[in-house]
């Protein structure tokens, strides 16, 4: 009468069947994008940025128009798009991004090594002596002998990822690559808008010191028309040290704007991962830079789909619910699978030992029971992270819609202002110039000249600074826009980074 057979190896395959049935089941939260605000427009009323004076540019914003790629381009200047494209190549803030991103990726891959089998290969060898006295007494013969202990061959280990366990790491792993992609089109986006901004910042600071520098001329005329009339006998000494008083004291504008104009220069020469010493700024000119009349501008429901800031916020709140998902994935049963071949042998022989094959094959499961509270806490602990993340999103939300409300309302302020200091300094010429003749005919005395001059040249400051402050509120708007970096083929990580921009708004859709 034979015995029934043992079926270990029916319990084996069945363990192996559910855990392979389970393996298409990922426990925790599966991420839904964030729906976009809803909301038509970034201000409360119309942004009008047109200057009633006809010899200023008329500036025009056109809602859902494509921001070009190379944006910088609207301004129509060959020197800033050349320095443009040497602040991409040479910046060291853009190169950091890079290799963080590279890292990134090959974090993905470490994390989804562990959905395959673990292959290793081992290797052992033991010597082993003993010795034993022959006879009981202490003058016994000693026996001696020795043997060689080896082992090699492959192991071979699976953890079915039942729960989902190891896939929530692996989307936690790319959302958090994302994210990276994300942050190099943000560090893109900001070392060309501040590469812009200085450019800018040259050209002002040069146009400030010519108007500082017309003041001075006109204050050395000034002078030596008091001295003139002193020597006719028309006017006092006290005459001649006023109008040079006036003069020192308008010299004095001149360092200062000579320092902003170095500072200018010399972190646009950072921004291009250069030496001060080795590297000097173009002249940039104001007058060389041409104000876009059309300003694009990216419709509310699409900012949040273009901001890199916002998109790597998304990413992370990606990342984090991945990370719910790992968490809940550890509150359930791990399971693993291992084999092993290896040869064995033992020998007193160590050049010719004796091999033999053998092979082992181990199936387990490991079930927490209790943890003192651990696991659920760290679950709460990654829900509340979520929690956070999401808040932190929302804010970076409506910081962005803050920042292009402002920009779009400081062009239209920008334009009030060109308006004003047009007229000022219209009016204060044409005043300055009456005034100069009246001195001259006697009319007027010093102080009336001088108040006049003085006005002229705040008027004349003041024009120069409203004329810039277009400009660069202009870069400011077309950088909180997004830039159009999704449409850039400067950086290969960037292409990247759109490709997943443009999946994540169909999946919105």
């Amino acid at each position: 009468m034979r015995m029934p057979v043992p079926r270990p190896r029916l319990a084996r395959q069945a363990l192996l069947a559910t855990a392979l049935a389970l393996a298409g089941c990922a426990v925790g939260p599966d991420f839904a994008r964030p729906r976009p605000p809803d909301v038509q427009r970034y201000t409360t009323t119309d942004v009008v940025a047109t200057p009633a004076d006809a010899r200023e540019v008329a500036q025009h914003v056109a809602e859902g128009a494509t921001l070009p790629a190379r944006w910088w381009e609207l301004f129509r200047s060959p020197p800033l798009d050349d320095v443009l494209r040497q602040a991409i190549v040479g910046s060291q803030t853009v190169a950091a991004a890079e290799a963080t991103l590279r890292a990134a990726r090959q974090a993905v891959l470490a994390a989804e090594g562990a959905l395959y089998p673990q292959i290793d290969f081992g290797a052992s060898y033991t010597r082993e002596h003993n010795g034993a006295r022959n006879g009981s007494s202490s003058t016994g013969n000693v026996v001696t002998g020795g043997f060689n202990l080896y082992s090699v061959g492959p192991t071979v280990s699976y953890a079915p990822d039942v729960f989902g366990g190891t896939r929530r790491q692996v989307e936690e792993q790319s959302a958090l690559a994302e994210k990276q992609r994300y942050q190099l089109a943000a560090a893109y986006l900001t070392l060309t808008g501040n590469a812009a901004t200085q450019a800018l910042a040259i050209a002002s600071a040069r146009m400030q010191l010519d108007a500082a520098q017309s003041i001075i001329d006109d204050d050395e005329r000034n002078a030596t028309l008091v001295r003139q009339k002193r020597d006719a006998g028309k006017a006092a000494d006290v005459d001649v040290l006023t109008a040079e008083s006036q003069l020192a004291v308008d010299r004095t504008q001149i360092p200062p704007l000579r320092q902003q104009l170095s500072v200018a220069r010399h972190a646009l020469t950072v921004l291009l991962g250069r030496f001060p010493a080795e590297w000097s700024a173009p002249d940039f000119d104001l007058a060389e830079f041409t104000l876009p009349q059309e300003l694009p501008a990216t419709l509310p429901s699409e900012l949040v789909h273009q901001r890199p800031d916002i998109l790597a916020a998304e990413a992370q709140l990606h990342a984090d619910s991945a990370a719910v998902g790992v968490a809940t994935a550890a509150l359930y049963p791990s399971f693993t699978l291992s084999a092993a071949l290896s040869g064995e042998g033992i020998s007193s022989n160590a050049a010719f030992p004796a091999a033999s094959l053998a092979w082992s094959a181990v199936g387990g499961v490991a079930a927490p029971i209790f943890h003192g509270g651990t696991l659920r806490a760290q679950r709460r602990e990654a829900e509340e992270n979520f929690d956070a993340t999401f808040a932190t999103y929302r804010q970076t939300v409506l910081a962005a819609f803050g920042q292009v409300a402002d920009t779009l309302r400081a062009l239209e302020h920008d334009a009030d202002l060109v308006d004003a200091e047009r007229r000022a300094l219209d009016t204060s010429d044409r005043a300055r110039e009456l005034q100069r003749i009246s001195y001259q005919e006697g009319k007027a005395d010093l102080l009336q000249l001088l108040d006049t001059e003085r006005l002229y040249q705040q008027a004349r400051l003041g024009y120069a600074r409203a004329q810039a402050q277009r400009f660069q509120d202009t870069v400011q708007l077309l950088v909180a826009m997004g830039g159009g970096w999704w449409q850039s083929d400067e950086l290969p990580g960037l292409a990247d980074a759109q490709h997943a921009a443009d999946e994540g708004r169909r999946n919105a859709r």
